[in-house]
């Protein structure tokens, strides 16, 4: 008898946090407290001792619960699929998950339910990568262009990238794509550190932690902003003074401002060369980033750590409101999302540098910037990964830094599988760290 094909059986979930705000790691102008979680989801199949996918979306603590039961919800359209069906055509399940009827309406395309479809489409494309023997990157970079472009919902999109374009995107960077592919791995892709630059340090940690960066070989540090502008000058002086006139620092306001203020502030900075204000305003401003980065050239602006979807991106392009794109492999709808969004940016010819840290962005999103190096654009000429030190170390494939580079993943999947001791640990609010802390009983994160 012919054996019967493999199914997904469960889709498990995980409501994982880990209390950063202890320390004020992750400590911005918007968000002073974090605690860094991740709303997990693990595909289980019935394939004897076949890999499963792992995907996850990204919060800082309270409502995480919420993240979760967003998962919860996109169940019936996932188990009960071959695991053959969806590893095949990624782009399918995306589309059914996005266009659920009722789910909809939750959205459309945004926020919470669009995250939880973003999870579980990884899921799929960890569990793809898997089965194909091969790390996430050169999985996309190595697939057919063709089938590549079907991936991508083009909907709302053909106005500024129609799939012929997207196709010949694609086949011209097929050429030398083997050499790019050596290059990689031998030489990694560039990073930039905001590790020094949380806000609630103080100036003897920030200049600890920037000459440290500028030791391990980074080019580019990160400063938040936007609390008070007489501390952000203080500390871009003492950050640029410990750095030198040679590396890069970037400083981020996360939403903090409005458009008057957000010029006002940022002409204050500028005697410190930052390279870039990210996240100056509202991320759903479009013409908003498009006025302030008219009156702060030659300061860059870069946005997209909290921009929804693909549409917005589309604008922000279109009107000429950013000089830096910044994907997020969790705030989106998954990998296929993220893909339009490259091909997009290179179209418009904008750099992308991700934005990562977070609790496993960084091991995510290199695998998407190092696809594009590969097979999209060819280049990382002004373009970095953001890279962020802390809570790698609950990750079976955790990121690796050499020299300020990240080093190309070798082992197969999307590096998104968390360790299964941290899960029993970080669980909220019945792991091992959270039953013994007095504030659990109280419903929330320290």
């Amino acid at each position: 008898m012919p054996q019967a094909p493999a199914r997904i059986t469960a889709l498990d979930t995980h409501d994982i946090r880990f209390p950063t705000s202890r320390e004020l790691d992750g400590s911005d102008a918007m968000n002073p407290d974090p605690d860094y979680s991740a709303a997990y989801a693990v595909l289980r199949t019935d394939a004897e001792d076949g890999p499963r996918g792992h995907g996850f979306t990204f919060t800082i603590g309270r409502g995480n619960e919420v993240q979760v039961a967003a998962l919860h919800a996109l169940r019936p359209h996932v188990v009960g699929r071959t695991v053959d069906e969806v590893c095949a055509d990624p782009g399918a399940l995306s589309r059914d998950l996005v266009g659920d009827s009722q789910l909809r309406w939750l959205g459309p395309e945004k926020g919470v339910m669009h995250m939880a479809i973003g999870a579980v489409v990884n899921a799929v494309w960890d569990l793809a990568a898997r089965r194909a023997g091969k790390p996430l990157w050169r999985l996309l970079a190595e697939a057919d262009p063709d089938w590549l472009v079907g991936q991508i919902d083009f909907r709302y999109l053909s106005d500024a990238l129609t799939p012929g374009e997207a196709l010949d995107l694609l086949r011209r960077g097929r050429e030398g794509a083997a050499d790019r592919t050596a290059r990689l791995i031998g030489h990694g892709y560039p990073a930039y550190t905001t590790s020094p630059g949380w806000l609630g340090y103080d100036d003897a940690k920030l200049t600890r932690l920037a000459a440290e960066a500028v030791a391990a070989g980074f080019r580019q540090i990160k400063l938040k902003v936007g609390a008070d502008l007489d501390d952000d000058v203080r500390r871009c002086r003492v950050a640029r003074e410990v750095v030198g006139p040679d590396v890069r620092i970037a400083v981020d306001a996360n939403q903090r401002w409005d458009i008057d203020e957000a010029i006002r502030w940022t002409r204050a900075l500028a005697p410190f060369d930052p390279y870039w204000i990210e996240e100056p305003t509202s991320p759903d401003d479009v013409l908003g980033h498009a006025a302030i980065r008219r009156a702060v050239a030659p300061v860059r602006v870069a946005t997209g750590e909290h921009v929804q979807n693909r549409i917005v991106f589309k604008q922000l392009l279109q009107t000429g409101a950013v000089d830096i794109v910044q994907i997020d492999a969790a705030r989106v709808g998954g990998v296929n999302e993220n893909l339009a969004i490259l091909l997009l940016a290179a179209k418009f010819g904008v750099p992308v540098c991700p934005h990562a840290g977070g609790v496993g962005l960084c091991e995510l999103v290199q695998h998407l910037a190092m696809f594009d190096y590969v097979a999209v654009t060819g280049t990382t000429e002004d373009r970095v990964i953001e890279y962020v030190d802390h809570l790698h170390e609950h990750f079976t494939d955790p990121v690796t830094i050499r020299a300020g580079r990240y080093t190309a993943p070798t082992a197969p999947g999307f590096s998104a599988a968390l360790r299964p001791e941290s899960i029993a640990r970080y669980t909220f609010p019945g792991g091992t760290f959270w039953a013994a802390d007095p504030g659990t009983a109280e419903g929330h994160t320290a």
